[in-house]
């Protein structure tokens, strides 16, 4: 480990999604030795290549326009959405590392100043992929991102910040949780990935296990039900205690078409921070 990371904030957030899908094994989710049938290994390569035009914007463009941008460029592969969640993790963390202060509190700053225009591009950013999300509350059919760029119009009418969006869904999403609360699990996975030793790929997996055995997977819930969340979090405790194998667990998960995306989400996210704060690679 070494003070500083050697990269800019761009390379190391690009760097962040490739180690993310390297970490294996990754139960449910694609790694070095899982593919689902119609997303692979590959796919998320190409898609964290395709987002670093984006990334290289920071700070002179705004988080919205950025995000856009790099979910255009990381859709630029054969297998679809591969980042969307990772990036919007990260992204916000990126900002606040150019602005010189790479904690909850900085990001929690950079989030707070977003703009009714950074929602605009959050939204446009959903033209590009095809997103699981859930219904909108009864109210906000106006509001459903799935309506992409025709949503605008009604952000701008009712005066809606991103971060304001984020709120809006941080009971039911695992990301926008931490949009709202300052990043909390992704600042104390950071500390746990310098703790660690040896490969960063090995110390990403043995992360993302303690996260998925410590909190129930949003993007599961919304892709299955809370049992599947519930029972998903439950074997991952037991492949962490050791009472099954994190490999089994994988091919369990993947032979079950469970992919717990919101915790390898919040997974890169904790890598970025860690590269940043000098885990050599």
């Amino acid at each position: 480990m070494t003070g500083r990371s050697p990269r800019t904030a761009a390379q190391d957030a690009v760097l962040a999604l490739l180690l993310e899908v390297t970490g294996t094994p990754k139960p449910g989710n694609v790694d070095r030795l899982h593919d689902h049938d119609d997303l692979r290994f590959e796919h998320f390569l190409a898609g964290a290549v395709g987002a670093e035009p984006a990334f290289r914007a920071v700070p002179d463009a705004p988080l919205g326009e950025t995000f856009r941008r790099a979910i255009e460029g990381m859709r630029h592969q054969q297998g679809g959405n591969t980042q969307f969640g990772a990036i919007l993790t990260v992204l916000p963390l990126v900002y606040a590392d150019h602005a010189g202060d790479l904690s909850p509190d900085g990001a929690a700053d950079v989030v707070a100043a977003t703009t009714v225009e950074d929602a605009v591009g959050f939204y446009r950013a959903f033209d590009a992929v095809d997103v699981a999300v859930d219904d909108p509350p009864e109210g906000m059919d106006d509001l459903d991102v799935r309506r992409g760029g025709d949503a605008a119009a009604a952000l701008r009418e009712r005066d809606l910040t991103l971060f304001e969006v984020m709120e809006r869904s941080a009971d039911v999403d695992g990301v926008a949780a931490e949009w709202v609360d300052g990043f909390p699990r992704v600042f104390d996975g950071a500390a746990a990935i310098r703790a660690d030793d040896g490969p960063v790929p090995d110390r990403a997996a043995r992360v993302f296990l303690e996260m998925l055995a410590t909190d129930l997977d949003t993007f599961v819930v919304k892709t299955h039900d809370h049992g599947t969340a519930e029972r998903v979090r439950e074997r991952a405790r037991a492949a962490r205690d050791g009472d099954l194998t994190p490999a089994e667990l994988a091919d369990e998960l993947v032979a079950e078409g469970v992919n717990p995306g919101t915790t390898a989400d919040l997974t890169a996210g904790a890598l970025f921070v860690a590269l940043r704060r000098g885990v050599a690679v």
